[in-house]
């Protein structure tokens, strides 16, 4: 059974922690927390079936952070001592008086109970890096010389990240928590080329990255052996299939593909901060902003989105955020229309909304924490369908598997996606594969074009290591569910025609 990483608290964190908090407490701090950080993020990379690199990196340090005469402060440093923790304070302090001038409104957080002394782990069997490093390559190697063994494929690609992530948290209303987190991602590409017409055709594993251990690459969770099966007999269809022709289609597309789109116009659509304006010199603002709190129609009234830190293997499901607050489920879109935003407390508290819904996160204890994107997840039917029944009600359409390229602007309106596979439909029925295919909407034009969610066994948690916000740069892991779903006349483009790749 996993159990907490007992050298990563090599010197009691609490006695930093106390060091810390005590001398911001001293110095007239009104709220004071403290993290010790460690994040272990390891990759493995394989050309045809040979060992391309191998790495192994660790960050690791504490951090400060006050809210001081109404300001934020913040500092960080690597040396742990108590010595160095209260400097830490001080700086933090330092940095508050500074930057009051600055600051419009008090800071002020919203309230949240104590927890003293919790403890949370991630649901994972095997902690990856506990498997001898040859064991890790001799399974990836495995299965890519299986890929490359097959007709038609002429390279494989093969990579592995795998992160172990430990987090002490303490404040001053008296929190204590020490979680552990662990993710894990394989993913395999395979390549054919056409020499005598100078092309080439690639097909990617549709496998998505997951809060799991090593038993992801054994059994648990997903069957590697299957895909790695079926992914050369999908790449030659790939390979000769004629391109789209652009218009209009009805779109079946499977959880695969949709997650990356619910991401994009969805999960940072509804970060608050974003809809506020805080992150337009970096990443744009929002079109769903505040005033439109519980009237705008963001899509059919089929679509129910969650946002949560809770869901069994999710990438950002946690136990407490970095603000010391406890991981909950709660609601973004509520059939069709938007009904909330994505918090931390400050934002809860200067905005009416009541408590935070835990979504504070720094991804490294050099960073100070921002909003964060959660689980954001469209919900299936509970008595809905399979995929095959939504197929079945589309005379003229496309189904759509896996993930690739995005577009999209910076009010998360307009936007363009591509994805791995694309099968025709005609008359109810899948009639072989198509390529070139990008489907372009509004946001509130697309979701509201959905007119059937799958039921509870088409469900798939999709979503990515590698979300990026704020500036500095910070980088986070997330997941999102979806059913498969049924959308009707959709724009479609063709990427080579119209110039969409």
């Amino acid at each position: 059974m996993p159990s907490l990483d007992a050298s990563f608290l090599a010197l009691p964190a609490s006695i930093l922690a106390d060091a810390a908090l005590g001398r911001a407490t001293e110095l007239g701090a009104e709220h004071a927390d403290f993290r010790l950080e460690r994040v272990r993020t390891g990759q493995i990379r394989l050309r045809d079936g040979q060992l391309e690199s191998v790495t192994d990196d660790l960050d690791s340090g504490l951090s400060v952070r006050v809210v001081h005469g109404g300001a934020w402060g913040f500092a960080s440093g690597i040396e742990r001592t108590p010595k160095a923790a209260r400097e830490l304070a001080e700086q933090a302090v330092a940095t508050a008086r500074l930057s009051r001038v600055l600051s419009v409104e008090p800071v002020q957080l919203a309230a949240e109970p104590v927890y003293s002394d919790a403890t949370w782990l991630s649901a994972y069997q095997l902690n990856p890096f506990e498997v001898p490093q040859l064991e890790r390559i001799a399974r990836l190697t495995e299965l890519a010389d299986r890929l490359l063994a097959a007709d038609g494929v002429d390279h494989v690609n093969v990579r592995l990240m795998q992160v172990q992530e430990n987090k002490y948290y303490a404040d001053t209303a008296g929190t204590v928590t020490n979680q552990q987190r662990v993710r894990i991602y394989p993913e395999f590409t395979a390549v054919q080329v056409d020499l005598a017409n100078g092309s080439f055709a690639s097909m990617r594993s549709i496998a998505p990255p997951a809060g799991r251990g090593w038993e992801y690459l054994t059994g648990t969770g997903w069957d590697f052996d299957a895909e790695i099966a079926e992914l050369p007999e999908l790449l030659a269809e790939h390979a000769k299939a004629p391109s789209v022709e652009a218009g209009r289609y009805d779109l079946v597309i499977d959880p695969s593909n949709l997650w990356l789109t619910i991401h994009e116009s969805i999960g940072h659509a509804t970060e608050l901060d974003r809809a506020l304006g805080y992150e337009a010199a970096y990443a744009g603002t929002s079109f769903a902003t505040k005033d439109k709190l519980n009237t705008l129609r963001y899509g059919s009234p089929v679509m129910n989105v969650t946002g949560d830190r809770i869901v069994e293997h999710g990438l950002s499901t946690i136990g407490y955020d970095d603000e010391g607050v406890a991981a909950q489920r709660f609601d973004i879109i509520s059939d069709g229309v938007l009904v909330g935003y994505q918090l931390n407390r400050q934002m809860a508290q200067a905005n009416g909304l009541g408590r935070s819904n835990g979504c504070a996160y720094a991804d490294s204890p050099e960073h100070i924490p921002l909003q964060r994107m959660p689980n954001v997840s469209l919900q299936p039917a509970p008595d809905g369908g399979s995929t095959e029944d939504l197929i079945a009600g589309v005379d003229r359409g496309i189904y759509i598997v896996g993930d690739n390229s995005w577009s999209i602007d910076m009010q998360r309106y307009n936007f363009q996606f591509t994805g791995q596979r694309f099968f025709r439909i005609h008359n109810g029925r899948l009639a072989g594969q198509l390529r070139d295919v990008a489907y372009q909407a509004t946001t509130t034009d697309f979701w509201g074009a959905m007119e059937a969610v799958g039921g509870p066994q088409t469900y798939l948690l999709g979503g990515a290591f590698n979300c990026g916000k704020g500036q500095p740069s910070q980088v986070a892991a997330v997941s999102h569910g979806a059913p498969s779903a049924l959308f009707r006349g959709i724009n479609v483009l063709n990427t080579v025609t119209e110039g969409g790749r």
